[in-house]
């Protein structure tokens, strides 16, 4: 009979996929490395053979999850383009277009706050120690945490409009075509 309970604690980090199938414990493998790795160390990582971590490391690849190194030994590597392209296909699948426009238009909100506020256009013209020892009311932690929110709210913006010209591409070709 099987166990239908589910388990009383989750995984431990170090075996965080060990339920998984092998095509998903070496997915997760990939998605936690952050530099070129050879086959025989995320074999070594997950518990598996090498030649099934080449495998699959392989069959990522083609798929372009990972990009894949010729050498002395082979290294793959994950390939952050894939999943920015999933990321925005997805904001474009669950999103109106109206959805996207407002959701950029909110960013840009935050965004023309922070270049206000700091008096720069990006947040890499501004000098946060600066900032904070000019300005008393703020530390500089709180600084860089600005500095971060906006950088990242730049990030999202040019994502949620990737994917609202997506959308509105795939709506202008139904409309042509249907």
């Amino acid at each position: 009979m099987v166990d239908s309970m589910p388990p009383s604690e989750p995984p431990s980090f170090e075996d965080a996929f060990s339920g998984d199938d092998i095509e998903q414990r070496i997915y997760g493998a990939v998605l936690q490395t952050r530099e070129p790795t050879t086959a025989g160390t995320v074999a070594d990582r997950i518990g598996c053979d090498p030649k099934t971590a080449r495998k699959y490391l392989g069959w990522f690849a083609d798929l372009g999850v990972v990009t894949h190194y010729d050498g002395h030994p082979d290294t793959y590597e994950r390939n952050d383009a894939y999943f920015e392209w999933r990321r925005i296909n997805r904001l474009a699948a669950d999103h109106t277009i109206e959805e996207l426009q407002q959701r950029v238009g909110e960013l840009t909100e935050t965004i023309t706050n922070y270049e206000r506020e700091y008096d720069a256009a990006t947040p890499s013209k501004v000098e946060a120690l600066a900032v904070a020892e000019a300005e008393t009311a703020r530390s500089v932690d709180e600084v860089y945490g600005d500095l971060a929110d906006w950088m990242t709210a730049r990030q999202e913006r040019a994502r949620y409009e990737r994917a609202r010209q997506q959308r509105a591409g795939a709506t202008e070709h139904e409309r042509v075509t249907g």
